[in-house]
């Protein structure tokens, strides 16, 4: 299942009435919440909520916690009750496919770097280079090394199209800031393409700066 998949099925398990007002109910609490006070609160049978809870588990909507509730400890203080809580994990959709969250990373690591007394271009280019190479760290290792590089623009949300030329990039991931700040976002794109490159060790491709209207100024061209 892609991140997408499951930011979608995470996101489409709240359509269902009952399911939404338990995680609000959860949500809204002080302090992690047990079945039947979730049941109570939302008023649905206490198997009701049971399933609903456990999907949004499932769904990585909450997270579950045991305790017991008494305090008591030791023989005869009883089973730790099922409690719910938010989970840390966070979603957001967006179509076509945006990746603003990276563009903050990378522009807060380089205004960090600057005020350290680094030039800022040289702090970007760092910044976008540092953040290619984790993106690529952070996937299975590849079978044959230097093969992936469609999967991995696909999973950036890039929608790379092979061309007699090399990779058309179809979508830009930074779309709503590059219109704003075009030649910033646009050469911090492109270093961020080619760390990927880089990373992949793709020796025989590179990045390139060819603006396209309505798509994303990168392509990847043989070197």
């Amino acid at each position: 299942m892609t991140d997408a998949a499951r930011t979608l099925g995470g996101i489409g398990a709240l359509a269902e009435p009952v399911r939404r007002a338990l995680y609000e109910c959860v949500v809204a609490s002080a302090e992690p919440l047990g079945r039947e006070q979730a049941a109570e609160a939302v008023g649905v049978p206490l198997h009701t909520a049971k399933f609903h809870l456990d999907r949004l588990v499932d769904d990585g909507l909450l997270d579950v916690e045991y305790r017991r509730l008494s305090g008591r400890t030791g023989p005869g203080a009883g089973r730790p009750a099922k409690l719910y809580r938010r989970s840390a994990r966070e979603f957001a959709v967006s179509f076509p496919p945006r990746h603003y969250d990276l563009a903050g990373q990378i522009l807060a690591h380089a205004v960090d770097r600057a005020g350290d007394g680094a030039a800022l271009d040289s702090a970007l280019s760092e910044a976008a280079q540092r953040a290619a190479y984790r993106v690529v760290a952070s996937r299975p290792p590849a079978e044959a090394p230097g093969e992936r590089v469609d999967e991995v623009l696909a999973g950036l949300g890039y929608e790379p199209r092979a061309e007699a030329s090399g990779l058309r990039l179809v979508n830009c991931p930074f779309h709503a800031l590059a219109q704003e700040h075009t030649a910033l976002v646009c050469g911090v794109n492109r270093t961020f393409v080619q760390g990927l490159l880089d990373a992949l060790g793709r020796t025989d491709v590179e990045a390139c700066l060819t603006p396209t209207p309505g798509q994303c100024c990168v392509t990847v061209r043989p070197v």
